[in-house]
């Protein structure tokens, strides 16, 4: 059991799709030099907006960024972003940014994720159903979402879509429709069970069992105690305990934050519910990161049944029930004193 639930951390990953400039050598040794460019200097000049195609060229996207106003001269484009290696991580999808820019900031606003109005931040843990939203809000429809969800193919072994679509920034081009979208999430989270070990197995457990095991390892720890989690659950399974994590119950209730879990909560009939329910749940309850998947294979060993997060970053693990109801007042205490950000 763990009561707190800290907030959950963005992961700032590689974009889904880059591009490598070619041609950028050839043209700067062609312009003789120094190409003409617009002085850099803090702009409050109109917005613009560049779609950049899937594998588009440094030729296409300077030409681009000429024929707008963006820039004086598509080599001054080159010339910035061939000597600047970050040009390579430039990601497909539609850009908001400004006209009358120096080569130097119009690099800077193409790499700057707020400036992308087709981002797609998955967050580690985040529900399908928020990806789903956050889908929406990047221009796709509602429709095309829902039925994207229920034709994608899921990979062999995998019975749900959720725990699939790994959490990192996307950004698709204009037209991707939604199930090209997905399915390059999920190719992203396989990748990374591969890398983590999931794929393989581990003792007992089905590549699923430890994906189902990682969502809950990143819905209840912080990463410094993700192993931890991970051998909780294990010591709890082996010793047939009911796995009582309050993670399973909010995901049931869509609930997030520091939530106090009362006894009614943990009596809702649901599959999901592990304090009523023995055994893991019937699936992820989230999308778990790299790390917590890395924890479901590799737990620290130790005998701990039972933690409890006393303070924001004190969590505690223990083989001792009486130990573990010291802690529970302790958090109760600063519950009340409002350590965790409101009294209850």
């Amino acid at each position: 059991m763990r009561v707190n639930k800290p907030a959950l951390l963005r992961v700032i990953a590689a974009l889904a799709v880059v591009f490598i400039f070619t041609g950028g050598l050839h043209e700067m040794r062609k312009s003789g030099g120094r190409a003409p460019d617009f002085p850099c200097q803090l702009s409050d000049s109109k917005d613009v907006t560049i779609s950049i195609g899937k594998g588009a060229t440094g030729a296409v996207i300077a030409q681009q960024l000429f024929e707008a106003d963006v820039i004086k001269s598509s080599s001054s484009f080159f010339q910035a972003a061939v000597i600047d290696k970050r040009s390579e991580r430039i990601a497909p999808g539609s850009h908001r940014i400004q006209i009358n820019l120096c080569a130097k900031d119009a690099l800077d606003q193409l790499l700057d994720p707020k400036r992308i109005t087709s981002l797609i931040s998955v967050i580690e843990g985040a529900w399908s159903t928020e990806i789903a939203d956050a889908m929406v809000a990047a221009g796709f429809s509602r429709s095309e979402v829902t039925k994207a969800i229920k034709s994608v193919d899921l990979p062999p072994g995998f019975k749900m879509l959720e725990g699939l679509l790994f959490p990192a920034q996307y950004s698709f081009e204009d037209k991707t429709s939604a199930l090209s979208a997905l399915s390059s999430m999920i190719d992203q989270a396989l990748v990374k069970i591969e890398n983590s070990g999931i794929a393989a197995g581990s003792g007992n457990f089905s590549p699923e069992q430890l994906l189902i095991i990682a969502s809950i390892i990143q819905a209840e720890g912080e990463p410094k105690d993700f192993s931890k989690v991970s051998q909780v659950i294990r010591n709890r399974l082996k010793i047939g305990m009911p796995l009582q994590m309050d993670s399973t119950v909010h995901y049931i209730q869509k609930l997030r934050g520091n939530i106090f879990l009362s006894t009614k909560s943990t009596l809702i009939k649901s599959e999901y519910n592990t304090y009523r329910k023995y055994g893991l749940p019937p699936g992820p309850i989230g999308n778990p990161g790299l790390a917590a998947m890395v924890a479901a294979v590799s737990p620290e060993v130790g005998d701990w049944i039972y933690f409890i997060t006393v303070a924001p970053g004190d969590t505690r693990f223990t083989a001792s029930l009486d130990k573990f109801n010291i802690w529970k007042a302790e958090y109760k205490k600063n519950l009340r004193a409002g350590v965790f950000g409101s009294a209850k």
